[in-house]
């Protein structure tokens, strides 16, 4: 159960995130990047990455373990992003994001908790 909650909280926030920053990427500088970042075909490219991640977890709404993967993939991009982009953001004083950064550490917090370690690495 506490998996499907993670695929439907990925589908509602990533989906969101994914239609903003594809769609209406001025609007997604302002208001998901905080004004940290200009606005850039790279925020589109960040979008199709979340939109793609909200729609995995879709069919993981299904077939919980089976796309736990995606999950994976979560848990270390946005643990990259924290120890790369954040982390130096905050000891330079530089900006950030904040929001996101709290979302994405509270994130790597709690994958590894919910994520099916036994069902990916069993043979």
């Amino acid at each position: 159960m506490i998996l499907k909650l993670v695929y439907i909280a990925n589908v509602i926030v990533a989906g969101w995130i994914g239609i903003m920053s594809l769609f209406y990427p001025k609007t997604a500088v302002s208001i998901i990047f905080e004004n940290a970042y200009s606005n850039s075909e790279y925020i589109r490219l960040v979008g199709a990455l979340w939109l793609s991640i909200a729609i995995l977890s879709v069919f993981g709404l299904f077939r919980p373990q089976a796309f736990s993967p995606v999950l994976v993939l979560q848990l270390i991009y946005k643990s990259t992003w924290l120890m790369v982009v954040a982390i130096p953001a905050i000891i330079n004083q530089n900006p950030y994001p904040k929001g996101m950064a709290i979302f994405f550490l509270v994130w790597v917090v709690i994958l590894p908790f919910v994520i099916p370690w036994n069902y990916l690495f069993s043979s």
